[in-house]
């Protein structure tokens, strides 16, 4: 039982040691490359504003796209929604700071509905499960989103 124990946590130890190496390598790589700002992600790409042609984004998701989509990509799309939120809501802050129009509000709303309609599609899963217990603990961590 001693041994088990010792080499557990020798094995344990170097494994920490291995993924925290690798981890910061990976870090500094990324950071030091490319010079990448985590912040930068709040913000949007700056557009040249010479250029007059509007920008034309996309619509919210509909529903019945969003019923087709598996648990996981629902998953995914929820934070890719989630990161488009706060960079729109980072934007429009600053540019009210300074006074400054915020451009294209209409794809706050986008994004809220979209978001809106991926609880609504999950909601409906919750409740066509089959077992209480896994449908009540569906809706609690629909709800806590």
């Amino acid at each position: 039982m001693f041994m088990s124990r010792f080499f557990g946590r020798a094995f344990f130890a170097a494994a920490r040691t291995e993924s925290s190496a690798g981890t910061a390598a990976a870090y500094s790589a990324a950071t030091s490359g490319t010079g990448h700002n985590p912040l930068e992600a709040f913000f949007e790409a700056d557009r040249n504003p010479e250029n007059d042609t509007p920008v034309i984004y996309g619509r919210s998701w509909k529903a019945a796209e969003l019923r087709l989509k598996s648990w996981e990509d629902l998953h995914k799309l929820w934070y890719v929604l989630l990161k488009e939120k706060n960079m729109l809501m980072t934007q429009r802050q600053m540019l009210h700071a300074q006074n400054l129009r915020f451009p294209n509000p209409e794809r706050l709303p986008k994004v809220r509905k979209s978001m809106c309609r991926i609880k609504h599609v999950l909601t409906e899963r919750a409740i066509e499960e089959p077992d209480p217990r896994r449908s009540s603990e569906m809706k609690r961590m629909i709800n806590a989103l």
